[in-house]
């Protein structure tokens, strides 16, 4: 929010210098990131240093840039465009030639009945160049254009460094004085700040003039509005209906009749431009100021097209929400097809505007507009927040409103705007309100004790400074003994009750006694346990463990689609979201799985090889009841084996056996033993012969394999094969990891290799059980390095070789090794039909 000193300066006087004010208002939660001089110098600092805050701007020179006034204008002699101005700067009279179109209506009319004032610079002056893009510095230097000399101008916004307007000159109010310096008539410095969202009640510049009263102990000068004399009630020409209050708690209505539609004065436009806003109207500049000035949002409808409306009966303005396929064409042209979720204004013969968010086009302000209706009103943050976002309308009115802006405001901004509009538009207000109240909010009451302060805060203070503090900021404060009972003024919507509303409480007295006054003390109440989480501490090791077997972390939202879930065959109930941000983000995803598939088929084109791993929830429709929240590890790896490079051209590509290693080092880095693989024989997902289910203790642990050639033509991966996993994490972690130790042996080991001929059918796993169980002890390693297939064997056999390590308390003699090895084949053949190899 942009917020020009001297506006501030209407309700509280301050002395600091500009800097010193940046800093206090930041270090009280109004972070200025900016200051711009305008007019005013920029404070000089010492060598070697720079300012806290980012600065800059123009200094209009005291001598060479005044005010000035017109008293005729003249035609050039040689060029159509251009016009002589017979000009007085307060000492004399200069013939300055300009060319600004908004003089163009004054050529030729001899004296003026009433001098033009306007800002004039002279020769040598340093302004910003008009006709250039952005901001170029030029000197006005002693020079001819078509004949005539030229040395000075009449200067316009551009050129002064207010905004980038350089359609015409400046036209100054009459209360401007010749000659005085421009600097002193209207210089200023404008603070960027950025409004938290804490601190949304400070979206105004009465609301910044509070906290600067506040920090500086200056007192805070309210606005003073005057009841509007004259004009007959409204209260039989315009009703109210409020269909949801919950919506709309307030909505006020005022009348203003008989105005003329003009450009506002010069300060005010001035104002509007340094705050950032264009102005447009006196009337619509006169709600824009006001919301500006004290935080409420208006709207300025044109009262008699609402009558021929309404057929000439008394207005009915009804606030509801859109009824479906209602449209309505907003002030910026466009017609909108409307939500059910959105709010709007309405008469008997349809919407009039969108709610807290823009107004409509059939009922805006003309030149031709004379009789006003004025509202003001109160809405659901969260419901205009959301419209503003379906629509895609952000707007200064929506900015507030979405942060929230209390009733209390409403009445309070009609009655200030009305009388803006009188003394800039001329008109007659009706002296009172139409206001429709029916759901008042209650101010939190909030008790606090020095005690509170001093544990919390670690601050000695009495009940009566608490009290001092928060009156500052107009908090309504009843001091008994120790106790200060605590009040929430009318333009408060932050402060919470009980637990909450005192830690609120408590921040407004840190903020007011100044976060760096606050001394360094140690903590006086005991530490609490320090507990540790083992459920997420050992997610975190699964993580160390993934990421050092080669995967790569990702992170996906947790919204999706059904489209993208179809995808992998994911169908079924599923949650969906009340208020998705998109579309393609409606439901909650009940496959961790679909979502790296996801991720994998962006990056497919990218990488040569891709491995994937996510730790994450998974969301289980339980009707109406809150989901069940499962949590899921996935994994995919996809592409090529090795990288290439300039000593190997090789181009396998990952397969099922790559994801196996994977799974089988996860295990085994969580110390999980007698963990056993089962083939899959059925999966919609997963290719036929390549998948696996992960066994422990009965229970899957997880499933594993290649993606079937259906779902795998369903994405853009190329033709590498995919290779996925899914765990259910709950159940993975869940199991208590067995750590053995085994000392170091003090004898060698027999080292031995064995091929067996076996069924194809039969698992490798199985065969490696069966050794394990007969050589007992003494086989302390098995390890299968390689699987043969062929005629030499037999058709339907497969042979596997196994290298074997035997190892004893003693030195093992090749009689003893050899007993436990014939019983090893005779075992095998004997439960597997298995044929040693020779």
């Amino acid at each position: 929010m942009k917020v020009p000193l001297s506006w501030l300066r209407d309700f509280v006087d301050i002395h600091l210098p500009v800097e010193d004010l940046a800093r206090k208002l930041t270090a009280a939660g109004l972070e200025v990131d900016s200051i711009r001089y305008v007019g005013l110098p920029v404070p000089e600092t010492k060598a070697g240093e720079r300012h806290e805050f980012k600065s800059d701007g123009i200094a209009w020179d005291r001598e060479k840039i005044v005010v000035a006034e017109i008293y005729e204008v003249m035609p050039h002699p040689n060029a159509d465009r251009l016009v002589l101005c017979d000009l007085f700067d307060g000492r004399e009279k200069h013939i300055v030639l300009t060319g600004a179109p908004n003089l163009y209506p004054y050529k030729g009319q001899g004296k003026l009945p009433r001098p033009i004032k306007v800002a004039y610079a002279k020769e040598g002056a340093t302004l910003y160049d008009g006709h250039a893009d952005g901001q170029t510095l030029m000197t006005l230097k002693r020079t001819k254009i078509r004949g005539v000399e030229s040395y000075s101008m009449a200067c316009s916004e551009k050129e002064l460094g207010i905004s980038d307007d350089h359609e015409g000159i400046i036209f100054l109010d009459d209360d401007a004085i010749p000659g005085t310096p421009l600097a002193d008539y209207m210089g200023d410095v404008v603070f960027e700040i950025s409004i938290l969202p804490n601190m949304a009640r400070c979206a105004n510049i009465f609301g910044i003039a509070r906290e600067v009263a506040a920090l500086t102990g200056q007192p805070l000068k309210k606005p003073q509005i005057r009841e509007q004399a004259g004009g007959s009630p409204i209260r039989d020409l315009v009703k109210i209906r409020i269909e949801n209050p919950e919506l709309n708690p307030r909505f006020v209505l005022g009348l203003i009749r008989n105005v003329e539609i003009k450009p506002s004065p010069y300060w005010v436009q001035r104002r509007l431009r340094l705050a950032g806003m264009r102005p447009i109207n006196n009337v619509v500049d006169a709600t824009n100021y006001t919301m500006l000035e004290i935080g409420e949002p208006l709207h300025a409808f044109d009262y008699d097209v609402l009558v021929r409306r309404a057929g000439g009966q008394p207005v009915t303005i009804i606030t509801r929400t859109a009824r479906p396929g209602e449209k309505l064409t907003t002030l910026d042209g466009v017609e909108r097809t409307l939500s059910e979720n959105n709010v709007l204004v309405c008469d008997s013969a349809g919407a009039l505007s969108i709610a807290g968010v823009m107004g409509g086009q059939e009922s805006e302000i003309t030149e031709a507009t004379r009789n006003i209706l004025l509202e003001g009103a109160a809405w659901n943050f969260i419901n205009i927040r959301r419209t503003a976002r379906e629509h895609n309308l952000p707007s200064e009115a929506s900015y507030r409103f979405s942060r929230g802006v209390h009733p209390a405001l409403a009445d309070v901004g009609v009655r200030r705007c009305l009388e803006w509009m009188a003394a800039w538009a001329g008109g007659v207000a009706a002296p009172d309100l139409v206001d429709a109240y029916p759901l008042p909010p209650v101010d939190p009451t909030v008790e606090v004790t020095p005690r509170d302060v001093r544990r919390l805060l670690g601050i000695e203070m009495s009940a009566e400074q608490i009290a001092d503090l928060l009156r500052r900021v107009e908090f309504e404060c009843q001091v008994d003994g120790d106790t200060v009972t605590v009040k929430t003024p009318p333009y408060r919507m932050d402060i919470g009750e009980g637990v909450v509303g005192l830690a609120d409480v408590l921040e407004e007295v840190a903020r007011l006694y100044g976060i760096e006054n606050i001394p360094e003390t140690r903590m006086a109440d005991p530490l609490p346990p320090q507990l540790g989480n083992p459920a997420y501490e050992r997610e975190e090791h699964l993580r160390d463990i993934l990421v050092n077997l080669g995967l790569q972390e990702v992170i996906t939202y947790r919204p999706t689609s059904q489209e993208r879930e179809a995808r992998l065959g994911i169908g079924g109930e599923a949650v969906r979201i009340a208020n998705p941000i998109a579309p393609e983000r409606s439901i909650l995803r009940r496959s961790l799985l679909a979502s790296v598939l996801d991720i994998t088929e962006k990056n497919a084109r990218l990488r040569e090889s891709l491995a994937f791993f996510e730790i994450g929830p998974v969301f289980v429709s339980r009707g109406n009841d809150l989901p069940d929240e499962p949590r899921k590890l996935a994994i995919v790896l996809t592409g090529k084996r090795y990288s290439q490079a300039w000593d190997s051209k090789s181009s396998a590509l990952l397969d099922f056996y790559d994801l196996k290693g994977i799974v089988a080092g996860m295990l085994d880095a969580l110390a999980l033993r007698g963990v056993s693989y089962e083939p899959l024989r059925e999966s919609p997902i997963y290719h036929p012969g390549k998948c696996a289910q992960v066994i422990y203790d009965g229970k899957i642990l997880g499933v594993f394999g290649e993606l079937h050639p259906t779902i795998h033509a369903r994405y853009e991966f190329g033709n590498a094969p995919v290779l996925g996993a899914e765990f259910d994490l709950d159940l993975l972690l869940s199991v208590e990891p067995v750590y053995t130790i085994r000392p170091v042996p003090e004898f060698p080991p027999v080292l031995e290799d064995i091929a067996v001929v076996v069924d194809d059918a039969v698992p490798a796993a199985q065969v490696e059980a069966l050794i394990r169980q007969t050589g007992g002890k003494m086989v302390t390693s098995v390890r299968l390095f390689d699987v043969f297939r062929g005629e030499q064997i037999g058709r339907g056999k497969k042979s596997l070789a196994y290298s074997l390590t035997y190892q004893a308390d003693k030195t093992l003699t090749d009689d003893e090794v050899a007993t436990v090895r014939n019983k090893i084949v005779q075992r095998l053949q004997r439960e597997l039909g298995a044929v040693l190899r020779t």
